[in-house]
């Protein structure tokens, strides 16, 4: 029998991409003008990415027009059934904050990113996962466009490497990293 995945993306008339946002501004803008380059996304906005949305100047009005916005407003996250039903190919978490991948890496499903995705590895779906904090020393940009050094603490870095090892889970360490994985995913439907 074919993986889950697979299954669902032959299902679907128009195959979705789901796309996650947390508290992250790690090139943020980027990664938001990748994701709206892209054809058939629904974003995800834990209540953080919300607000990194308007501190990085990015309208959320605009992301609504553009596509449809679910927000993390219920204690459920009754979004998140839609991977049951084959809806998605793939989870895009794109940037991720260290208190999302530490999450993820312990199988807590508290917010709407963490339940994403959970559910994409119960259900078989592929996740791209772009966290904040993937190597000792990271150049960032902080809001107004200052770039400047964080060094993640090895708590962060052990986080992300344990990432690397689920099933269905790809971790890119950059912005060209994370379009060519995307890119790549989306031509193998």
């Amino acid at each position: 029998m074919a993986p889950l995945f697979i299954q669902a993306a032959t299902i679907m008339s128009t195959p979705r991409l789901a796309w996650a946002i947390t508290g992250s501004g790690h090139y943020i803008e980027e990664c938001v003008e990748f994701m709206l380059s892209l054809d058939h996304v629904d974003l995800y906005l834990s209540q953080a990415g919300e607000e990194v949305l308007k501190m990085y100047d990015i309208p959320l009005t605009e992301l609504k027009n553009r596509m449809p916005v679910y927000r993390d407003k219920a204690a459920s996250a009754p979004p998140v059934g839609l991977f049951y039903k084959g809806y998605y190919h793939t989870l895009v978490m794109a940037p991720t904050t260290s208190n999302t991948i530490a999450k993820c890496t312990l199988g807590i499903a508290d917010s709407l990113a963490t339940n994403l995705y959970a559910q994409a590895g119960k259900c078989r779906v592929n996740s791209i996962v772009y966290p904040c904090d993937s190597a000792p020393e990271i150049e960032t940009t902080a809001p107004g466009k200052r770039k400047f050094m964080v060094y993640p603490r090895p708590i962060e870095l052990e986080a992300t490497d344990k990432l690397r090892s689920f099933p269905y889970t790809e971790v890119v360490n950059d912005v060209d990293q994370l379009i060519a994985s995307v890119t790549y995913r989306l031509k193998q439907l």
